[in-house]
């Protein structure tokens, strides 16, 4: 096989090892909610990926069409978009009230002034 043919799988691969990276490296809570979506969006185009079939038409039928993609990956992802936009909200309301209680959104500061008595 070809590695062009491949692209959209490398680029995958790429973010979503950029985006775990991210999230296990910064210590900063908004770097890790811009890796987490990074890392969402690697699975976003992976699954996009596998749903489409090279030559497939959309599932209408009709003559003079064999091969159909099949459509339930799309709409997986579009759900998948929903929750993820949702989630990322989520957590950024979570950092703000952090920022609020400690000052900080460092993850180091806020573990040591748990720390302390």
């Amino acid at each position: 096989m070809n590695v062009v043919f491949h692209f959209n799988y490398w680029v995958a691969m790429v973010l979503l090892t950029i985006g775990l990276y991210i999230v296990i490296a910064r210590g900063n809570l908004v770097k890790k909610l811009v890796g987490l979506s990074i890392f969402q969006t690697s699975v976003y185009l992976l699954y996009i990926s596998a749903g489409k079939i090279i030559g497939g038409t959309p599932p209408i039928i009709a003559e003079g069409f064999t091969i159909y993609s099949n459509p339930l990956p799309h709409v997986l992802i579009l759900t998948a978009i929903v929750v993820g936009v949702a989630t990322l909200a989520l957590g950024l309301a979570l950092v703000v009230r952090i920022q609020e209680a400690y000052g900080t959104i460092e993850e180091d500061e806020i573990q040591r002034q748990d720390e302390e008595p």
